[in-house]
């Protein structure tokens, strides 16, 4: 399987980036063709500019600034997103690389003023995310990192692929037995895909 993973970390040395390499070898054991994109070692600019706002509703123009984006999803069978938690959010890099890339005509068709999904040909959908809060927190606001990846990207599919979501909640006072664990399970889930 063709599997697109978006890293979204700027330091090599954090635990976001172990968890990314975790999920690599988990996919790389399982024999899958992966695109590995980390956002930050690319130079994504995560900023929508005012000229691709206004391209933004047509399919003719819209994906020129992010062509190579574009193509790298539309070929991929899987999406899987690596991403810590910031200010129970998104990290901006990553934002931003859903704002300018999943277009109408790409993540989704406007027929007579309504969306209908357009990744349907993704099989598989998984977010492995850290926070540095307990559960709970992230519960009382919603879970907005959560919900990006189990409802907003299984919209954009139609509900078509299986969903994973595997979260490391209070990563700021996880002890390195409980950081080791969490690698190992990512791992073994991803050699299972």
């Amino acid at each position: 399987m063709r599997v697109l993973v978006l890293f979204s970390h700027p330091l090599p040395e954090s635990f976001n980036a172990a968890t990314h390499a975790a999920v690599l070898r988990g996919l790389g054991a399982a024999g899958h063709e992966v695109d590995d994109c980390d956002l930050y070692a690319e130079g994504f600019n995560p900023v929508l500019s005012a000229e691709e706002r206004r391209n933004y509703h047509d399919p003719a123009l819209n994906r020129a600034p992010v062509a190579g984006h574009v193509e790298r999803l539309q070929r991929a069978e899987a999406l899987v997103l690596v991403y810590p938690t910031w200010c129970f959010s998104l990290p901006a890099m990553l934002k931003g690389w859903m704002d300018r890339v999943l277009l109408p005509g790409v993540s989704f068709e406007l027929v007579d003023g309504v969306a209908r999904p357009a990744l349907t040909h993704l099989r598989r959908i998984a977010g492995v995310v850290t926070y540095g809060r307990p559960r709970w927190t992230a519960w009382m606001v919603g879970d907005p990192p959560r919900k990006a990846v189990t409802r907003y990207l299984r919209l954009l599919n139609a509900g078509r692929a299986k969903l994973e979501y595997h979260a490391l909640y209070d990563m700021n006072r996880a002890s390195l037995a409980q950081r080791e664990a969490f690698l190992a399970r990512v791992e073994r889930a991803f050699a299972r895909w």
